[in-house]
């Protein structure tokens, strides 16, 4: 959430971040509800004021003025019940625009439509000129017995699917060496809760916009979350943390899940977009220092650039543009790593910076050198997620007869497996 003040003397700019990041709010209509509401409470404040005064000279008064002014208490308290009753609809409709006001991006986001205007920052890798004619990830788990979308369907309808002996073992084992490896960088591994309070989803800026895309339990008012980010950014809300703590870094393996609404007919081959998943999500919660959040998120960028490359995987770097950033993020780079059977680089990771703007929501607070409280930074990366890697991981492998090596990082991890024999 943007400070409102913030909002009052950014106008222009603010309503040019909502542009630039194609969301249709009424900027005019905040600013003129807030205008509206402080001269209310103001009066509302004034009439406290004055009937507390007159409240303490009751017990004072001859006997004969008492009722007089007990009904003038009266009086101003049926008054203050109707300016409170005036205030409460506008301070509701104020709040749903305040959640809906996106953070300007910051000035070198490139400005574009959505992810076709993404920029390339970097590439690593070579993109491999296989000799012989390749089959895609379904194929291969097929031969190999490893995925069964048939039978995910079965169970759960669209969109899923079964990991089974050695594509469950390989999962973990790209699961577990990720998780060490964060371990062995200072994140600290937190076993959270998928199962959410609305007030976290709001808080982390996935409700009330991106409501479509979760899947809600109406009876208990709770949701499943899209994405650990949620419960790990949450545990720090509605505190004030002291500035040695930070930054905190926290991780944890989750599965997540996702609706994927409005996306009926897009990407339905195989194991790209999913409805559950498993994921590793890394979260920085730093002081409010913008240098200090470059550094991080350059940081968090660099781990999952790392693991990429230990599993030999070709991919780019993009800077993401206006566009195709979310509600709060100020910044965002996408990590895309090639896919052999979709012929392009697919997305993989997302590594965003929100300054404030989660924090606010969250109540998320640290008392600064000089005492003073100042609101955390926030940010966040994928570090891996699955079954989306398996896709260049099992493709990228293959070998003219149908055999698939396992990267030699993960041979740790999966019980001395090496490679996929047909």
């Amino acid at each position: 959430m943007l400070d409102i003040k913030f909002i009052r003397e950014n106008l222009e700019a603010v309503k040019q971040g909502a542009k630039n990041k194609r969301i249709n709010i009424d900027i005019d209509r905040l600013v003129e509800l807030d205008s509206k509401i402080k001269p209310m409470k103001q009066e509302l404040e004034e009439l406290q004021h004055k009937r507390n005064t007159l409240s303490k000279t009751i017990g004072k008064a001859p006997a004969e003025e008492r009722e007089p002014i007990k009904k003038q208490v009266l009086g101003i308290k049926q008054d203050m019940e109707k300016l409170d009753a005036s205030i409460g609809p506008l301070e509701a409709e104020l709040k749903e625009l305040m959640l809906c006001t996106p953070q300007p991006a910051r000035e070198d986001v490139p400005i574009g439509k959505d992810d076709q205007d993404n920029i390339e920052i970097r590439t690593w890798g070579t993109i491999p000129n296989f000799d012989f004619k390749i089959k895609d990830h379904v194929e291969l788990g097929t031969i190999h017995d490893i995925i069964d979308i048939p039978g995910g369907v079965k169970l759960a309808g669209s969109r899923s699917y079964i990991l089974k002996g050695a594509g469950a073992i390989i999962e973990q084992a790209v699961m577990r060496y990720t998780y060490d490896k964060l371990i062995g960088k200072g994140y600290s591994p937190l076993s959270i809760p998928v199962l959410v309070s609305e007030s976290c989803m709001e808080g982390t800026g996935y409700f009330p916009t991106g409501r479509d895309q979760a899947y809600f339990i109406e009876k208990d008012n709770l949701a499943l979350v899209g994405t650990s980010e949620v419960s790990l950014t949450s545990y720090f809300a509605n505190e004030i943390h002291n500035v040695d703590q930070l930054p905190q870094r926290v991780m944890a393996h989750s599965s997540c899940f996702r609706r994927e609404a409005g996306t009926y007919g897009k990407d339905t081959h195989g194991l790209y977009r999913v409805h559950q998943f498993q994921k590793i999500e890394q979260v920085i919660i730093g002081p409010a220092d913008a240098n200090s959040s470059e550094e991080l998120h350059n940081e968090l960028l660099s781990n999952a650039e790392e693991l990429m490359q230990d599993l030999g995987l070709p991919y780019r770097v993009v800077y993401v543009c206006t566009g195709d950033l979310g509600m709060g993020q100020l910044r965002k780079h996408d990590i895309e790593t090639w896919m052999p059977s979709r012929n392009l680089y697919s997305e993989t990771h997302s590594c965003s910076t929100f300054h404030e703007y989660q924090a606010r929501r969250l109540m998320m607070r640290y008392k600064d050198k000089n005492g003073k409280t100042q609101y955390c930074h926030t940010l966040n990366n994928t570090a891996i997620a699955s079954p989306r890697v398996l896709i260049p991981l099992l493709e990228m492998n293959q070998q003219a007869d149908g055999n698939i090596t396992i990267p030699e990082c993960l041979h740790k991890y999966t019980n001395g497996l090496k490679e996929l024999r047909k």
